[in-house]
């Protein structure tokens, strides 16, 4: 077996063991999860039972002082029925202790007034976690809680039993009023200690919780950064293949380029178009005629010649290295204006320059692609119905940029194309450009980590401004 295999078989095994101990990290979080979340539901049952508790011992006390001292049968009737839920629960802990049917404390704790979706967390806590600190405390307070309960239960059986025989005395009345209040008194102490037990039991467990989920978050994290660190390995291992693979791509890429100065120059023949309007015009005598068939045939000649500069520019953008060097901005404007002296109505417009910022340190190709792009579009979309067409050229410092600023009162820009000016193939008119030209200058000012920002109203003329960084990191 090679190293290569060795050193694969190796790294796959550690990235099972450490797939496994995420997922085994995994399991065991959501089933702790799970079981504090039952442990503190069945918590918050106990608690909301104690309040039934709590309030049918209460109300069960009531009915008895007030039949205490007016005899009304009603009263005995409501303080027994009251009584039952107190009766009930300590019913359901007894059989619970000596491991009774289930079934039995399940009737009972409905009799107790407990929601019946609670019961079985109820139940499984007790049988389960009876011998826990906290909740054997609580059990504790509740024993000695169903022993008042007891106790009023026969200081009613007494009073109800004097009442009947007619034998209930003023100083008896006294006498079991003071035994009901000492009961009710002790009972409030033990209800608010039992669920102050199993309040301090409910922080502990929250405690508990926010470690457990600390400790296997940890695991999980240090096992993922283990992880990371043998794919980086595997990748720095991989090197070699990425390099071979980048070199085919430059080879594709140069191919590239070549195939698009070849497919530039074939498509800048006249094509079929032109074949149809020189057809026609062979036939033509009127001399107006003829000539509005070469405007037709110069127009088209011209957008395909402007398509195939548009593509050039694109593939210059795509494929050319960036390449920061001075540039002399100056010298970029005077250049493109000088080329597009050709444009129509372009010796009507008066172009005017302000250049405060001249040498910088930027890529001279993307730059020129920028300038040309821009006036290009200033020129070809200037506005001839104004008596006097203008275009402003501005290049200044603003703090850690500069800007070129090329502004026009021209035919402007629809509100409705504002924002889809630089998408690929968009143009406002299709008669007048490719739909190339801004996409490219916004690919090119991005390539020189620059922005471009538009503002235009329609009929009113449009400003372009590109910001570049004075400076680039290395």
């Amino acid at each position: 077996m090679s190293k290569f295999q060795v050193y694969k078989k190796l790294r796959f095994t550690n990235i099972f063991i450490l797939l496994l101990i995420v997922f085994v990290s995994c399991a065991l979080l959501i089933c702790i999860n799970f079981f504090t979340i039952k442990t503190l539901s069945a918590n918050r049952a106990y608690i909301s039972g104690e309040s039934y508790y709590s309030k049918g011992q209460k109300d069960a006390s009531r009915h008895l002082i007030t039949y205490l001292y007016t005899k009304d049968e009603n009263q005995w009737k409501l303080y027994l029925e009251e009584l039952k839920v107190p009766q009930s629960d300590g019913m359901a802990r007894v059989a619970l202790l000596k491991g009774g049917d289930e079934e039995i404390a399940r009737k009972a704790l409905l009799l107790g007034r407990n929601h019946q979706e609670d019961l079985n967390d109820i139940i499984w806590l007790f049988v389960n976690f009876k011998q826990v600190s906290f909740l054997a405390n609580a059990i504790n307070e509740w024993e000695q809680a169903d022993e008042l309960i007891f106790n009023l239960f026969i200081t009613g059986q007494q009073i109800n039993t004097k009442i009947k025989n007619d034998i209930l005395t003023v100083a008896d009345q006294q006498k079991f009023l003071q035994d009901i209040s000492a009961i009710s008194d002790k009972l409030t102490i033990n209800e608010r200690n039992f669920s102050n037990t199993l309040g301090e039991g409910a922080r502990k467990i929250k405690d508990l919780l926010i470690f457990t989920n600390v400790f296997f978050i940890l695991i999980i994290i240090c096992s993922v950064s283990f992880y990371y660190s043998i794919m980086v390995k595997h990748l720095i291992a991989s090197k070699k293949e990425i390099e071979i693979k980048n070199e085919n791509l430059i080879l594709a890429n140069h191919e590239l380029d070549r195939f698009v100065y070849s497919a530039s120059h074939d498509l800048r023949s006249p094509i079929t178009s032109l074949k149809g309007l020189i057809e026609i015009t062979q036939f033509e005598d009127n001399i107006d005629q003829i000539r509005e068939y070469l405007s037709l045939m110069h127009e088209s000649l011209a957008r395909q010649d402007q398509f195939i500069i548009d593509i050039i520019d694109y593939s210059k953008n795509k494929r050319k290295e960036i390449i920061i060097e001075p540039v002399s901005l100056h010298e970029l404007i005077d250049e493109a204006i000088l080329q597009l002296m050709h444009f129509e109505n372009v010796s009507q417009i008066e172009i005017t320059k302000e250049l405060l910022a001249d040498e910088i340190q930027s890529d001279s190709l993307r730059l020129k692609i920028i300038i040309s792009n821009l006036l290009s579009n200033a020129i070809k979309y200037a506005d001839n119905s104004k008596e006097q067409m203008s275009i402003s050229i501005k290049t200044y410092m603003d703090n850690d940029f500069y800007k070129i600023e090329i502004s026009d009162n021209g035919i402007g820009i629809k509100d409705e194309f504002k924002d889809h000016i630089f998408e690929m193939y968009f143009g406002t008119n299709k008669n007048k450009g490719s739909g190339l030209g801004l996409y490219i200058v916004k690919e090119a000012v991005e390539n020189i980590k620059g922005n471009i920002y538009m503002t235009s109203e329609n009929n009113i003329g449009s400003k372009f401004i590109v910001t570049i960084p004075r400076s680039y990191g290395i």
